[in-house]
């Protein structure tokens, strides 16, 4: 873990190595003051040698500012380490995320991918500057110390030998119990920004539905989960405080206690005991040994709470696609032809029943093809499977004739265009939007696209037409502008394949129509492929694929169908009754 965790610093190793170089320097020097002013004491003051004082004080200036710049300068160090080490971080999971299939993603979760990147980042970017600062200056100091300690009395220095080990053994105990806790917790935070993530989404519906009572609930409920596991981690975690501070008192009175002792021998025999310079070095050293075990306690905390944070991150970044281009990928795609043979596919191996069954049909290059289905039929499944979004379990699917597996997989997909129902937008201008589908498009192009899909009229409306600002997610659009402008977005791609995923359900019949006319006229080599609920937008296909229950039911024209396929029959029927009606 630590290894994959480190693969991420790069351009910041020269910042994580001065760092500790520059805590080191200042805890030496914090440890050689005490001892010069032991010396001061025993040599300037108490002997009344204002030259001693003179040249030792200086020295402890020295010491004192150089010690001043060292802190400085590890601090620096650290902070642009640590904050380019997170920086790193998120750069290689959102990059790992980029490469991961539909199925990787459905295994973490949004929320969760949100909270790594944010929440645990932040964690282990706290904990990374904690250890490149505390974690090498309380050992450095505490070992230094230690030594300093026991040249000036090695029996009262033993005590810091016994106390230490309690302290460690004391801190073990604590993580054992409280890592679990917090690993719990941050799956917590999963689910409370899931929450989140879908009641902003879903406002509208809340509101028109008047649930935000109902969603308060259940973000309290959440919230209440975080809340009992963090209290009862910080529970545990409570007794770092009381066990290091009887370390530190324990530490104290046996040291008094035998100073005392020392300072007595001294008055008696003073080359047998301690002198007053002595003391005032062992108390300090004492000092900087308990404060030095103090922070590592916190360190200790610290780590405690990062490590499940370095574990998320860890999993996001050893995650391997479950798609991958294989050896020698082909590059270049013939034609839009299509071919399904015995397809068989679930989204999980291990699924009880698959979602296609047995799926063979052969479209050809240039085609259109209708596809009508109830809803769970596996429509959207079917179509996914073209631009490999997701792998077949049996079977094999061709386009162009080679074996979508065969192909790399970037070059696979800019040949194959999908347009979904619930197509997404993002915060920009229109053009910004529509240059997903070719960033190099010209405004000719753009305007050329958008009179195909029918969405230059309603662009030419708003006031600044093409620069139009889209809000995030497309709020400001409606829901067959939106569709229309998505549409228009994978017509910029030019694609050898082009398919529509019941994408027109927000357009009126008469603006479907002429969006179907325009593809006819423009995208004659182009193979369409259109999902759809209504039977009209689908009648004049070359073919008409008829699916139920993951199976195809029937293919063949409108005028085929109308006579072998009772579905289509059925729903064709009623739409025609229910416009009947209406006229």
């Amino acid at each position: 873990m630590i290894k994959k965790l480190m693969e991420s610093i790069r351009e910041y190793k020269k910042d994580s190595i001065l760092a500790p170089v520059y805590v080191v320097f200042e805890s030496v020097l914090e440890v050689i003051i005490p001892t010069l002013m032991a010396y001061l004491i025993d040599y300037g003051i108490y002997k009344k040698d204002m030259s001693v004082v003179y040249k030792l004080g200086i020295v402890l200036i020295v010491c004192a500012g150089l010690s001043l710049l060292s802190g400085f300068l590890a601090g620096r160090s650290a902070s642009i380490a640590a904050a380019g080490f997170a920086k790193n971080l998120r750069h290689d999971m959102y990059y790992a995320v980029q490469d991961f299939s539909f199925s990787n993603i459905d295994r973490f979760s949004t929320a969760s991918i949100v909270t790594r990147l944010t929440t645990d980042v932040t964690n282990v970017q706290n904990a990374y500057m904690m250890i490149l600062r505390a974690a090498f200056r309380s050992p450095f100091i505490m070992i230094f110390a230690l030594i300093m300690a026991f040249r000036i009395d090695a029996g009262i220095a033993f005590i810091f030998l016994i106390i230490i080990p309690v302290l460690g053994f004391g801190l073990i105990f604590i993580a054992s119990y409280v890592h679990p806790v917090f690993k719990r917790v941050f799956r917590t935070y999963d689910k409370l920004n899931n929450v989140v993530q879908e009641n902003l989404r879903g406002m509208r519906v809340v509101k028109s539905f008047t649930r935000e009572g109902h969603e308060e609930k259940k973000f309290g409920a959440i919230s209440e989960w975080i809340y009992k596991d963090f209290s009862k981690a910080e529970k545990i975690l409570a007794f770092n405080a009381p066990l290091m501070q009887f370390c530190v008192y324990a530490a104290m009175i046996l040291i008094s206690w035998l100073s005392a002792k020392a300072i007595v021998a001294s008055n008696n025999n003073p080359a047998a005991g301690l002198s007053t310079g002595d003391l005032m070095g062992l108390i300090t050293y004492t000092m900087q040994i308990l404060m030095s075990l103090m922070m590592l306690s916190m360190v200790f905390v610290m780590i405690i709470v990062s490590r499940a944070s370095m574990e998320r991150i860890v999993e996001v970044l050893n995650e391997k696609s479950d798609l991958e281009n294989g050896a020698d990928p082909v590059h270049s795609v013939k034609d839009g032809s299509v071919t399904f043979e015995n397809v068989t596919f679930a989204y999980a191996r291990k699924a009880d029943k698959p979602v296609l069954q047995n799926i063979s049909v052969s479209i050809g290059a240039g085609q259109t093809v209708g596809i009508l289905g109830g809803t769970g039929s596996s429509k959207s499944s079917f179509v996914q499977l073209i631009p490999r979004l997701y792998d077949v379990i049996d079977g094999k699917i061709t386009v162009g004739g080679t074996d979508v597996r065969k192909y790399d997989i970037e070059s696979l997909r800019n040949q194959v265009a999908m347009v979904l129902q619930k197509n997404v937008l993002f915060s920009g201008t229109i053009k910004d939007n529509l240059r997903w589908g070719n960033e190099n498009a010209t405004d000719e192009e753009m305007v050329e696209a958008c009179r195909a899909a029918q969405a230059d009229s309603f662009i030419q409306e708003f006031p600044d037409k093409y620069d139009t600002y889209i809000e995030q997610g497309g709020t400001n659009v409606s829901g067959g502008q939106k569709q229309r402008l998505c549409i228009a977005r994978a017509l910029l791609k030019k694609p050898k394949i082009l398919i529509l995923d019941d994408s027109t359900s927000a357009v009126d019949t008469k603006t479907d129509s002429l969006i179907r006319e325009a593809f006819k006229e423009r995208l004659p080599e182009t193979t369409k492929i259109i999902i759809a609920q209504r039977v009209t937008s689908v009648q004049d296909a070359d073919k008409i694929i008829i699916m139920d229950d993951g199976k195809i039911s029937a293919e063949g024209t409108h005028e085929e169908l109308l006579k072998t396929s009772s579905i289509y029959r059925e729903v064709y029927e009623s739409q025609n009754k229910g416009k009947a009606v209406n006229e």
